[in-house]
């Protein structure tokens, strides 16, 4: 598939913000963290920023981004239209979570109840827009049982991430934050790592004979329908080379895990501010190195449309 930036973008900050939508409804919902006034802005302010620029730039990718209003329409049986409507009714409580702990300073009563259906709605968008990938049978990289849980993942992940350099901010982080943001992290890079080993060993059943259903033969094809790539192509048979791959997922190794792992790890016995210091830079590594990773994800991609044009 071709990775259009605005997609990658739309894919890693929505993900990331919803992480921590969800962590801010939890964790201000049981009174776990205090409803001061600048935690809340922040906080809900860059949770927010992160949806609403990631849905924003998802526009980009469209022909007539003025019509997407059109998806909303399709929810019964789309999941891309599904994932529209979840990710607007989540604005809903999500907001008035914001109001209730930015102006009236408290996070109880009807404000609790609000950040916990904002983290409900975070956890059911993060999973409509992993469906969205994961239904697709064409693209057999996607169509397996790790696209969905990966999301789920990689969204708690960044999350937790970014909320532990939040709290380390206000001098407000624990081990137990930095704890659960070191297990999440080593556990997407185990199940990136899983995702690639079964990717890299997968066997298409489709070939040229049962696209076409011809048989009694090899089908190849003589020559293309048109003298130069058409949208099929552009969008849909998307090459890479394998050595570009295999660095970037190196990439994707070092700045999304190993060193947010290495810089968790230091932060355990670090005093304030200098744990601050490094929990930010460990929110900023991971999310370039989820940007790399979600362009790998669109570009190692193969759609069965390509098997037309001899791929």
């Amino acid at each position: 598939m071709h990775p259009a930036f605005s997609v990658v973008f739309f894919t890693t900050a929505t993900g990331a913000g919803y992480g921590l939508l969800a962590l801010l409804g939890v964790l201000g919902g049981f009174q776990i963290i205090p409803p001061d006034f600048w935690l809340g802005f922040i906080g809900m302010g860059l949770a927010l920023e992160l949806i609403a620029a990631g849905l924003l730039s998802s526009t980009g990718h469209l022909g007539r981004p003025e019509r997407a209003w059109r998806a909303f329409s399709q929810w019964r049986s789309s999941w891309l239209s599904r994932e529209g409507v979840a990710s607007v009714i989540t604005f809903i409580p999500a907001g008035l979570f914001g109001i209730g702990w930015i102006f009236f300073g408290r996070t109880n009563g009807w404000v609790a109840i609000a950040g916990l259906l904002a983290t409900c709605g975070a956890v059911v968008t993060v999973c409509t827009t992993g469906m969205i990938y994961a239904s697709l049978k064409p693209i057999a990289q996607w169509h397996s049982r790790f696209t969905l849980p990966g999301y789920l993942i990689f969204s708690a992940m960044t999350g937790s991430v970014l909320m532990n350099a939040l709290l380390q901010g206000f001098a407000l982080g624990s081990k137990v934050l930095l704890a659960a943001c070191l297990l999440l992290t080593m556990l997407g890079w185990g199940w990136k790592l899983a995702t690639w080993r079964y990717n890299d060993r997968l066997e298409i059943a489709t070939n040229a004979n049962t696209a076409t259903g011809l048989a009694g033969g090899t089908v190849r094809s003589l020559e293309w329908p048109h003298t130069e790539e058409n949208y099929l192509l552009k969008e849909m048979g998307f090459r890479i080379a394998r050595k570009h791959s295999a660095r970037l997922r190196q990439i994707t190794q070092l700045l999304a895990f190993a060193l947010p792992v290495l810089l968790l790890v230091a932060a355990f016995s670090l005093p304030w501010p200098f744990v601050a210091v490094v929990s930010v830079i460990a929110a900023m590594a991971q999310f370039a190195g989820m940007l790399v990773e979600r362009w790998l994800f669109f570009a190692e991609a193969k759609h069965t449309v390509t098997l037309y044009y001899g791929r």
